[in-house]
């Protein structure tokens, strides 16, 4: 193969179609915009979503929920689960439930919430956002302990700027 020889693959390279070149062309004249009317003028069209004067679908569907962009995101963890993934003694915690993958590392979350589901036999020390009432007696029984992790507050008071008082204008 030499440089001379080198062509694009076949239907890749399409030359455009120019517009309102001569009758012979087949889109002389009024370059394939038909005679008169909106579409014909230029800057002419309809905006997007524009259904011809129907209501539109974005008008006709009902608008309802609510998805609060500020919540807070827990994951919740079964005490079976526990049981399976770690040893007698290990401290469970949102970072130690990643480490095992038990929690993807991917998902963006602010922390676990331990419920009751299933029998735990081995000492583990917990730390979390939320521990139900069952989980924290079925980890009392089985020698363990629960540390409830204290809500951040974000709203922080700014700081007091003093600001000269303008004389009163009479």
């Amino acid at each position: 193969m030499k440089l001379h020889e080198l062509k694009p693959a076949e239907g890749s390279r399409k030359e455009r179609n120019r517009v309102g070149r001569g009758t012979g062309s087949g889109n002389g004249k009024t370059a394939g915009r038909g005679h008169k009317g909106q579409k014909a003028r230029s800057g002419g069209g309809v905006r997007p979503g524009f259904e011809g004067g129907q209501m539109p679908i974005y008008r006709r569907l009902p608008k309802r929920g609510f998805k609060n962009i500020w919540a807070k995101k827990y994951v919740a963890v079964n005490l079976s689960t526990l049981e399976k993934k770690f040893d007698d003694g290990a401290e469970v915690s949102l970072e130690s439930l990643r480490e095992i993958g038990v929690i993807k590392k991917k998902n963006f979350i602010d922390g676990i919430r331990v419920l009751g589901g299933g029998e735990l036999t081995k000492k583990l020390n917990i730390i979390a956002a939320g521990v139900s009432k069952s989980a924290v007696e079925k980890i009392k029984a089985a020698g363990g302990t629960v540390t409830i992790l204290a809500q951040k507050n974000e709203e922080t008071e700014a700081p007091a700027v003093e600001t000269e008082s303008k004389p009163e204008v009479s």
